[in-house]
């Protein structure tokens, strides 16, 4: 009987040690219960979206938008989430921030805060998504976000944001995603972010970035966008001012870039040969003061956008452009461009379902267009020739 009852408090203990470290767990950290409270009390919350932040603890009771895990062994349930998406928050972001020192995700997007991002998110090491994008936050983007190894994705467009790029961005060895458009940043795009092993997403357009466009990113290792003034890594970096830079000639080598958007940034020179990056889908180099002939290089067969309007490109339009079977928008508006259309610049291009092709050469010196033109079912192809625009639209017979 003895050994019985031994067993049967062995058992006992083994089943209920587990419940009483749940138990044990129900309470937030009071220093993370602090935090919340500071980030309250800089916030104005005209919908009382944040009611429930006055009673009870935040992880018991489920504060709105605060989520909890049992993270390591001790007694306490710690804050892994604030997610406060296009709550209508107005107001600033307190400081007290640091103290959620578990943190994963920071999510205030789409809110109308004001003041500046706090230095002190520098110092929670665990943040993997940080958002603050479509607010009205002013002031420099902080060094300290340099510290954040574990960061995946820092999303800060559509502020006031000033100042320059940090250069200590380049240490965030886990980031893919880099999103900083549609703000007043200032400077050079520092060339230590081309050796972010994971950066995808570059996207700096719509700033006051200036300087050469840095030919480094031709070695970036994994980027897939850029978009710079409008300059950015699928790649943007639009409507920035890179005066007197020209298109290095080097991202050529870019082999993962699918999307590279270069658009109104004053960039002069020749285009460089771009046939070689094997899966570019969207390019638009427009708005420029690009000069010399158009490459006649065949680009990716998946393209899909060709943009080189708005800029001094002189010659013939090559043959190039046919055999692209995604092609729907080819626009070389607005240049200095001579000679004919060429007559099989439409073949090989897969024109079935809804899918369309626009051709745009106006403002030109171009002599002629194709004399016959036979378009698929279905189909709408439009191109405008010295200010005369042709559109051809074919249905097939009803049966």
């Amino acid at each position: 009987m003895a050994k019985f009852a031994d067993v049967l408090c062995a058992v006992t203990l083994l089943v209920l040690l587990p419940c009483s470290d749940v138990a044990l767990g129900q309470t937030t950290d009071p220093s993370e219960v602090n935090g919340l409270r500071a980030i309250k009390g800089r916030l104005v919350d005209p919908m009382q979206n944040l009611m429930n932040w006055n009673r009870g603890d935040p992880c018991r009771s489920n504060w709105t938008g605060v989520f909890c895990h049992k993270v390591n062994d001790d007694t306490f349930l710690h804050v892994t989430e604030l997610q406060l998406f296009k709550r209508n928050l107005s107001g600033t972001l307190a400081p007290e921030v640091s103290l959620l020192s578990h943190l994963k995700t920071l999510d205030f997007m789409w809110n109308n805060l004001t003041g500046s991002i706090p230095k002190e998110i520098g110092n929670i090491t665990t943040l993997k998504l940080i958002l603050l994008n479509g607010n009205q936050l002013s002031g420099i983007l902080p060094y300290e976000i340099g510290n954040l190894q574990s960061l995946n994705r820092l999303q800060v467009d559509q502020n006031q944001l000033s100042g320059p790029i940090p250069k200590s961005f380049s240490n965030l060895r886990s980031v893919k995603h880099l999103h900083m458009n549609n703000n007043s940043l200032s400077g050079a795009i520092p060339s230590e972010l081309s050796t972010l092993p994971l950066l995808l997403h570059l996207l700096v357009d719509n700033n006051n970035l200036s300087g050469p466009l840095p030919p480094e990113f031709a070695e970036a290792p994994a980027m897939k966008i850029l978009y710079v003034p409008k300059f950015s890594c699928d790649g943007q970096a639009d409507n920035n001012n890179f005066s007197g830079s020209s298109i290095p000639t080097t991202y050529n080598n870019i082999s993962t870039l699918l999307k590279l958007s270069l658009r109104n940034c004053s960039l002069q020179g020749d285009i460089p040969d771009l046939s070689s990056i094997p899966q570019l889908g969207y390019l638009d180099i427009s708005w420029n003061q690009l000069t010399g002939s158009i490459p006649t290089n065949k680009l990716a067969s998946n393209i899909t956008t060709i943009d080189l309007s708005h800029n001094m490109l002189n010659g013939t339009i090559p043959q190039n452009f046919s055999g692209l079977p995604k092609l729907q928008i080819l626009s070389l508006e607005d240049n200095y461009l001579n000679g004919s259309v060429p007559s099989t610049i439409w073949n090989g291009i897969e024109l079935t379902g809804n899918r369309s092709l626009i051709l745009d050469f106006q403002n030109n010196s171009l002599k002629t267009i194709p004399d016959t033109f036979d378009p698929p079912p279905n189909t709408t192809v439009m191109y405008v020739l010295i200010h005369l625009c042709y559109a051809f639209q074919y249905s097939p017979p009803h049966q």
